[in-house]
């Protein structure tokens, strides 16, 4: 009884075995046939000598046929390879092979007719079994179960709302994504970067309501990426945003599916990433970075006063030991007179200019939070603390900075580290050292030329084609209803217009619940 049906002509094209045409004569032309030998040989050259690629062949029952198995070992399930194809294999029906064999093929595994494929199945945590028949093979999916529990980001908690984040599944993170917008219009397509890696994208979309050129822009960006090894979303960041050069984040990173999915539904784009938490939305505007989901999940009166809080950080973050700087050395008249002789009292033992007394603080404070970052989390919290208040009392008793610039430094840092994103943080606290430099150079006149380079380099800004400093420039008076302040759930009736939306308005349907 023969098990499998042979081809009568293999076509070369089926297989990426080279075949070779033997024969006495042109009218007597034999082919010699691909064995499962041949076809494995072809597969696994790619790999070389690497020891986890395992070969695994066992006869069926009542049969001389074989069958192959062939995967990584250190990206699979052993169990599962066992459980779902080799048991099943050794419990097929004596009495009628072909047809259990058939029905357990066609049930558990996917057939496969391209063997040009295999190669990155196999990367892909999938056991490929191989047959007589070597016109195909079969695949199936038994990736090794390493993912961690759903917890809320460390760096984005909320009071009220939602407290799940992505993990490094890329599967799960989609399915977190889709469990919010249960439409079908939500589109994913998945690309692959990265000549040896092949890290895999997703990018996501509300087919109805995207600017399809926004989508193909970001699409056509992230193809044109040449590289041989894509690791972090960083990596893509830099790749595809607009002005690389420039302090201020062009891209929303964000570990929020709930953040993603408001976003979506406002008409942007999203890039979700393998062995990654981190997705990407695009395009946003300065004021995207400042709001949180909190503002949604407060009474609009509180979430508008504390995002109002937070717009106002920017500016003291950025620019108050610039003034300090200014004031003490060229605007003395500015300061009350009850407070001029408190003042010179402070600063007159101090042996150099506020430049480089504020540029000292500064420095010590980036230190500690880097220290802070790398060190265990049960002393890590503990060491900023202590350490901070043991240097900011020695420095001041040794005479080598004021009271002043104490207080400065620790309300600048607070107030730098209000922004919910992480990236304009760290724009912003770079950005306030050219203005101290500004500063000390010609005092009030040097930060208002900065203020004027900031703001026509805001204008300037555009991602992916859409204004950076919107709804400031160009001014859109109906878009600030959700930007510098938020108004009541019910008056947010119309997509921000630049973003160029399909549907520009918002009805019960879709408008956003949890939008940050």
């Amino acid at each position: 009884m023969t098990f499998f049906k042979k081809p009568k002509k293999l076509k070369q094209e089926a297989a990426p075995v080279h075949i070779e045409e033997k024969g006495v004569n042109t009218e007597n032309k034999t082919e010699e046939k691909t064995t499962i030998d041949d076809v494995l040989s072809q597969v696994k050259k790619p790999f070389g000598s690497t020891d986890d690629l395992v070969t695994q062949i066992i006869e069926l029952p009542g049969d001389e046929s074989k069958l192959a198995f062939l995967y990584i070992e250190s990206i699979i399930d052993k169990q599962l390879v066992q459980s779902q194809i080799i048991n099943p294999v050794f419990e097929i029906s004596h009495e009628n092979v072909q047809e259990s064999f058939d029905q357990m093929m066609n049930l558990a595994l996917k057939k496969q007719t391209d063997f040009t494929k295999a190669q990155s199945l196999l990367l892909q945590s999938n056991t490929l079994v191989f047959t007589e028949d070597t016109s195909c093979f079969y695949s199936l999916a038994t990736p090794v179960k390493t993912e961690r529990d759903i917890t809320e980001p460390d760096n984005e908690t909320i009071i009220r709302g939602a407290h799940d984040g992505f993990i490094e599944s890329l599967s799960i993170n989609l399915a977190l994504i889709r469990k919010r917008l249960k439409t079908p219009k939500l589109t994913i397509k998945y690309l692959r970067v990265g000549n040896e890696t092949h890290t895999t994208i997703a990018l996501l979309y509300v087919d109805n309501i995207a600017n399809m050129d926004y989508v193909k822009e970001v699409e056509r960006r992230i193809r044109s990426i040449e590289a041989d090894a894509v690791y972090t979303p960083g990596n893509i960041e830099e790749s595809i945003e607009d002005k690389p050069f420039s302090f201020f984040p062009q891209i929303l990173s964000t570990e929020r599916p709930d953040r993603v999915a408001a976003n979506l539904m406002e008409g942007r784009i999203a890039l979700v990433y393998d062995t990654s938490p981190t997705a990407h939305v695009m395009p946003v505007n300065f004021f995207t970075f400042y709001q949180s989901v909190d503002d949604y999940n407060k009474r609009w009166i509180i979430g508008s006063f504390f995002r109002s809080i937070r717009l106002f950080s920017f500016f003291i973050a950025m620019g108050l030991p610039a003034v300090y700087i200014a004031i003490v050395s060229f605007h003395f008249e500015v300061i009350p007179f009850g407070l001029i002789l408190l003042i010179k009292s402070s600063l007159e033992d101090i042996p150099y200019p506020p430049l480089f007394e504020a540029l000292l603080m500064e420095l010590t404070i980036e230190l500690i939070r880097e220290a802070s970052i790398r060190l265990p989390t049960r002393i890590g919290s503990t060491i900023a603390i202590v350490g901070g208040l043991v240097i900011g009392d020695a420095v001041v008793k040794a005479g080598l900075v004021s009271n002043l610039m104490i207080i400065v430094v620790a309300i600048t840092a607070i107030a730098a580290y209000i922004v919910p994103s992480n990236e304009m943080s760290a724009a912003v606290r770079i950005l306030r050292f050219p203005f101290m430099i500004a500063a000390a150079t010609m005092g009030f006149l040097g930060i208002i030329f900065g203020i004027m380079i900031l703001l026509f380099h805001l204008c300037r800004l555009y991602t992916f084609g859409a204004p950076y400093f919107a709804p400031l420039a160009p001014f859109k008076w109906k878009d600030f209803k959700d930007a510098i302040i938020r108004v009541p759930f019910w008056m947010m009736n119309r997509r921000p217009q630049d973003l160029q939306t399909q549907q520009e308005s918002l009805d019960n349907q879709t408008r956003k619940w949890d939008k940050s």
